[in-house]
């Protein structure tokens, strides 16, 4: 194990309570939950001496034991509504394990809604915060999708308008300005998150890996095709 990444923890956090794809966390995702995707990835990369899942749910906090996940605490119920933010989750976690004599300075937040990220993307990420002595390290990937060019709102009117407004607007995709899909890998500075308890901090770098891995589950149609992936028949 690498010397950087001795200080660093895996939290997963998941809730019981999913309304776009209901109860998508314990869901079959090939031949197992989609939890332990995410699980078995942090555990077989050999990065973290602990990983572990925060949940209020018992029956998720059975199948994250059941894969080799921690559960040290129960998230509080309050912690795990629609109307919760990740920040309190956070934060919640942080205080816990730090009381239960837990040691870390650096924090992966791995979101089980994503499950192909890999271990050379979970390395790439904490690679970079170290070099960088940066607050938060989020992992993307360039978004074809652009609200310079081809993402529009409506407008006070009720009528049509793009999103963001540059002074020449570009003639095509390429020539927009690039942005960035956040997907389900973040790498935090546990000392400046208690210092700002804010989750996207001041100082944040991108890390970019392939769309394919940063597939994320929302919605029943995302999980249908996550599903074709798990079970090869698409491939990445």
């Amino acid at each position: 194990m690498n010397n950087y990444l001795n200080k660093s923890i895996c939290l997963i956090a998941a809730r019981g309570g999913s309304k776009g794809v209901p109860n998508k966390n314990i869901r079959m995702l090939g031949k197992k939950p989609l939890i332990a995707h995410c699980i078995e990835t942090a555990i077989d990369s050999h990065i973290f001496e602990h990983v572990v899942v925060s949940t209020e749910d018992d029956t998720i906090a059975k199948i994250a034991k059941e894969f080799g996940a921690e559960i040290p605490f129960k998230r509080p119920s309050n912690f795990a509504t629609d109307a919760s933010s990740m920040t309190d989750v956070i934060e919640h976690a942080i205080v816990k394990l730090t009381k239960m004599g837990y040691n870390f300075d650096s924090l992966v937040n791995r979101d089980c809604t994503v499950p192909f990220i890999n271990k050379s993307d979970i390395l790439g990420a904490l690679s970079l915060f170290q070099k960088t002595h940066c607050d938060l390290v989020c992992a993307v990937y360039r978004q074809h999708h652009n609200p310079y060019f081809n993402m529009m709102e409506i407008n006070k009117l009720g009528f049509l308008r793009f999103s963001k407004h540059l002074n020449k607007k570009p003639q095509n995709r390429q020539d927009a300005p690039i942005v960035y899909q956040l997907n389900g890998l973040f790498v935090l500075n546990v000392k400046q998150f208690m210092k700002y308890r804010v989750f996207y901090m001041p100082k944040a770098l991108p890390f970019e890996i392939p769309p394919e891995r940063g597939v994320m589950i929302d919605t029943e149609f995302e999980f249908q095709i996550a599903n074709m992936i798990a079970t090869k028949k698409i491939k990445i």
